[in-house]
């Protein structure tokens, strides 16, 4: 058998973008996110390339247990569920300060996580929602902090409502690498 020079010269820099492809593919544990719900997990991909205060203060949370029992409080068809508020009401957030705005260019479209704000933009804190479909009404005006990597047919199953009757929670919300 012989063997082709030019497939074996060609053969190698595919080899070698085949293999920088596949280490891009495989996200850093420590940006992934963990979120248990009653139907199974959702995972997604923290982005602190574009939001790095949201997502250390996502994950700070996290270590915490703070998510863990929350309801989904606002459900709408066709837009978003959103979720992180320990009263439930849409009122509420954590003990930690709010963090500021960390907009960027990257569109809301389907599975994006945002942080949810008051109209003041340096008011987000725990709250955040992921986008059922394209939002481009919301690009530029509220900060995207990760994207639904797996589940998002998960999501899709979460009780409408403002509030829901009897709405879905976050049974857990986990890092895949929590160091």
């Amino acid at each position: 058998m012989t063997i082709d020079r030019r497939s074996l010269v060609l053969g190698l820099p595919l080899a070698a973008v085949a293999g920088e492809a596949l280490a891009q593919a495989q996200p850093d544990k420590k940006n992934i996110l963990y979120l248990d719900l009653k139907d199974g997990r959702v995972t997604i991909l923290l982005r602190p390339d574009l939001a790095p205060k949201h997502v250390e203060q996502v994950k700070t949370l996290t270590k915490q247990g703070f998510y863990d029992g929350i309801v989904f409080h606002r459900v709408i068809e066709g837009f978003m569920a959103q979720t992180g508020d320990p009263t439930g009401t849409g009122m509420g957030g954590s003990k930690l300060p709010n963090i500021p705005a960390e907009f960027s260019s990257a569109p809301f479209k389907r599975g994006t996580l945002g942080m949810a704000r008051s109209q003041q933009p340096n008011s987000a804190n725990s709250q955040f929602f992921i986008c059922f479909k394209e939002a481009s009404f919301l690009n530029g005006q509220y900060t995207v902090w990760g994207e639904v990597i797996g589940g998002m047919e998960l999501v899709d199953k979460i009780k409408r409502g403002e509030p829901p009757s009897n709405p879905d929670k976050i049974v857990k919300m986990s890092l895949a690498d929590p160091t």
